[in-house]
């Protein structure tokens, strides 16, 4: 793995924490609506597996850890459809997850929404962590953000 010569949150500094506000801001709104913190990153974790942004995947599973997410649950992410380890609302959050992530593949009918067990707030709030996150998985990539062992 190379270092970019072009790190472009280094280059734009005031849109690399434009989109650090906006996270910060994604995550406490799915907080205030009832998400777990440890559960947040999990999605931010979902959406880095999909995008293939080392970077990200390393830094929110770490950051799930420290929230008390397990280290099972983290485990059988790639396959939690399969899985009983996610509850109905944790499903859905996932699923709108996923969709706002491969948005060009995903329908655009309203009625195929993932939102059945969302309140209304925690669907917007999942929508912008996902929406926030697919954007800094473009920017480490972008960037190629160095992803070695951390000793």
């Amino acid at each position: 793995m190379h270092q970019s010569a072009t790190n472009i949150g280094k280059l734009q500094p005031q849109l690399y924490q434009a989109t650090i506000t906006m996270s910060d801001q994604a995550g406490t709104a799915a907080i205030d609506s009832g998400l777990a913190p440890g559960f947040v990153e999990v999605l931010r974790i979902r959406v880095s597996q999909l995008n293939g942004c080392g970077f990200c995947l390393r830094m929110h599973t770490h950051d799930a850890l420290d929230k008390g997410e397990s280290p099972e649950r983290i485990a059988v992410l790639p396959a939690w459809r399969e899985t009983e380890y996610f509850d109905d609302v944790e499903r859905d959050a996932l699923a709108l997850a996923e969709r706002v992530t491969r948005i060009s593949s995903s329908p655009h009918d309203e009625q195929d929404d993932p939102v059945i067990a969302l309140s209304p707030a925690q669907a917007a709030a999942v929508a912008w962590v996902a929406i926030v996150i697919n954007a800094f998985n473009r920017i480490a990539i972008t960037s190629h953000y160095r992803i070695a062992p951390q000793g």
